[in-house]
């Protein structure tokens, strides 16, 4: 049964939408959907299942959340669940939010022992009055609700982090951590009814500081879904995207007007006046508005995106970035 709530937010967002059509000129083409879009190449096996989900006719939220638990289970995956490079202690700690048309969402940091923290995400949105649950707490609402507890440390990555361990004699006294490695799973989609959703999901900066969170569990900085408008999702240093309170910025600027891909830059703009080291870090944008346009756009080359939809297929697009190429 439909809530009141949920009625009303409907009927604002059909008349914002028409509003929105109606604006456009005579000409212009009819709206995209469905539609995925995804951040890096991994991106290309999220779509593919979250594409499944929205050809079957499927909510855009289903999609988006089959879709990065791809990603979640991948043990080859470098910077996302299974298989994720710990912090410098040896700790492989998730994060992840989920936001639906609705503007419900659910989040979850620094979880341990848990494959697809995305689920557990969407579980605190739909049956509890909060939005984030956290560490120990989070891992027992959980085991709780019928997660299993499964060790996400990698024989590989645990090869990996002795190398780093070695090769880095001082780590508890460096203040860097590894900012290349920083490719969250990002994506977002527009399903057959036009209703948008989102989510995103990491294991985070490898060798970061024991207890640290970025920007991918917090709604407005790593995802922000507004079904009047668009929905946008981030990948990068987190601390700089939190700063700018980059998806929601991304969102508010295709508001005022702006082309997503416009939106995109704008904010990467943002994140630049924000960070007097912005050329020694890499931060990332895509975005679908609700006619299913998308754009992406990153502040150092290299930063590419998987888009799906009818017309062209499961592909890749090389973004715009402000560093040239």
């Amino acid at each position: 049964m439909v809530s009141r709530r949920h009625f009303l937010g409907a009927t604002a967002a059909v008349t914002a939408g028409a509003a929105q059509l109606a604006g456009q000129s005579a000409g212009a083409a009819a709206p995209v959907r469905p539609l995925v879009l995804s951040t890096w190449r991994h991106g290309l096996e999220a779509n593919d299942a979250a594409w499944k989900v929205l050809t079957a006719g499927g909510r855009a939220l289903d999609a988006v959340e089959t879709g990065v638990r791809i990603s979640e289970s991948d043990p080859n995956n470098r910077s996302v669940g299974y298989g994720g490079l710990p912090d410098r202690e040896g700790n492989v700690t998730l994060d992840a939010c989920i936001m639906d048309e609705w503007g419900d969402c659910g989040s979850v940091a620094y979880l341990h022992h848990i494959e697809n923290p995305i689920s557990v995400a969407r579980l605190v949105m739909e049956t509890t009055p909060h939005v984030m649950l956290v560490g120990e707490g989070a891992l027992k609402f959980a085991l709780a609700n019928g997660f299993k507890k499964k060790d996400l440390f990698t024989k590989k990555a645990k090869q990996e982090w002795k190398k780093w361990q070695a090769d880095h004699p001082d780590a508890v006294k460096e203040r860097q951590a590894n900012v290349e490695n920083h490719d969250t799973i990002g994506l977002v989609a527009i399903d057959e009814k036009g209703n948008l959703s989102g989510a995103c999901t990491t294991s985070g900066m490898a060798w970061k500081l024991n207890g640290r969170v970025g920007d991918s569990p917090i709604i407005g900085a790593g995802l922000y879904v507004d079904n009047e408008v668009g929905a946008a999702t981030a990948t990068g240093v987190g601390e700089a995207v939190i700063r700018a309170v980059g998806s929601f910025l991304v969102v508010e600027l295709m508001r005022q007007g702006h082309s997503p891909q416009d939106a995109c830059r704008l904010a990467t703009e943002r994140v630049i006046s924000k960070n007097p080291d912005w050329r020694q870090l890499q931060v990332g944008f895509i975005a679908l508005d609700k006619l299913g346009r998308v754009g992406g756009y990153s502040i150092l080359p290299g930063f590419d995106y998987a888009v799906y939809d009818q017309a062209g297929g499961n592909r890749m697009v090389k973004a715009e970035s402000r560093v040239p190429q």
